[in-house]
């Protein structure tokens, strides 16, 4: 597939149980390349997002297809995706290359091409020297890599991640990320992550989704999401002390601040807060309107520093997660 060419296109999908509404009128649109996160507090409605979606659970309204497949013949979409769940099982006593050519013949490979796909995804995964390893000698990072590998045995379109770093240590996170950004970028392929680990989310992700209760709260480019949360009001500058005044003068006049002030817990700190909702509409300028201000004024700047200026910020502002 051609990349930016539509692979997901889900519009108002709703599951509910009886009464109680996991998920609420769930719109997105994804195409070859993206890596859309999909974000949420426990029990924000991630996990029956993500069901849905591979056609586990069908949904109570809303419709969507996978590479235009509709959600009404699952079948057809299951052969264009592949997942990794959150609670992957692995037969001990199976080596790697076991393992893959099993479930490359349960979608229709001749023996022996499905002998060639395990050891091609052994080698792309990494495992190549644990072929003939029996997954029982795996370590958590190899089992997770081996889920990964099986999830592309039938090269699929959209390949859905639920929590793929659950487990690892932070260089098998950062080695995970990264494997799911070549796959994206190598492969052309859709990628759907939900995971916790937001700044790395913040790194990999081409768009991002916030659940909370169900609804979603926040969605667009990892920008577009903080500048939703309100993220990015307050601006920390480090000036020479001798300077400090100068600096609050010059950045309250700058365009877009609300407030300047001197910190008096750190010597040489001043404080700019600015408007949100000037913020919002001046996206690109943001505080570097503050920053040529102190410029123009001869202010050196040694430090600065943003507050609210990271996915997490936003998705504490958005979600229960952030509330006492």
């Amino acid at each position: 597939m051609l990349m930016d060419e539509l692979v997901l296109n889900a519009r108002a999908i709703t599951k509910s149980y009886g009464a109680v509404q996991a998920l609420r009128e769930l719109s997105v649109q994804a195409r070859a390349g993206d890596v859309i996160g999909l974000l949420g507090p426990n029990g924000a409605g991630k996990t029956t997002a993500i069901r849905v979606l591979t056609t586990i659970l069908p949904p109570t309204g809303g419709e969507f297809t996978i590479n235009g497949i509709p959600h009404t013949r699952p079948a057809e979409i299951r052969r264009q995706i592949g997942v990794l769940p959150e609670s992957a099982g692995y037969p001990d006593q199976q080596t790697g290359h076991e393992y893959l050519t099993y479930y490359a013949r349960l979608y229709g490979q001749s023996a022996q091409r499905a002998r060639a796909t395990a050891a091609a995804l052994l080698t792309e995964l990494g495992l190549d020297s644990k072929a003939t390893t029996r997954i029982a000698a795996y370590s958590r990072g190899m089992r997770q890599r081996l889920g990964v590998a099986r999830a592309l045995v039938n090269d699929p379109l959209l390949i859905v991640l639920d929590e793929p770093t659950l487990g690892l240590d932070p260089a098998g996170q950062r080695q995970m990320m990264r494997l799911i950004r070549d796959l994206a970028q190598q492969r052309g392929a859709t990628v759907m992550l939900s995971t916790h680990l937001l700044d790395e989310a913040e790194g990999v992700c081409s768009r991002i989704i916030i659940l909370n209760h169900g609804q979603v709260v926040a969605h667009g480019s990892v920008a577009e999401v903080k500048r939703q949360a309100g993220a990015q009001r307050t601006g920390w500058f480090r000036v020479p002390p001798e300077l400090q005044d100068v600096a609050v003068g010059a950045v309250s006049d700058a365009e877009g601040v609300a407030r300047a002030w001197v910190d008096d817990t750190v010597r040489g700190r001043v404080a700019a807060s600015f408007d949100a909702g000037w913020l919002n509409r001046n996206a690109e300028a943001g505080m570097n309107t503050a920053i040529r201000a102190l410029l123009v004024a001869n202010v050196p700047i040694l430090a600065f520093e943003p507050e609210g200026d990271s996915l997490n910020d936003a998705f504490l502002a958005l979600t229960d997660a952030g509330q006492p």
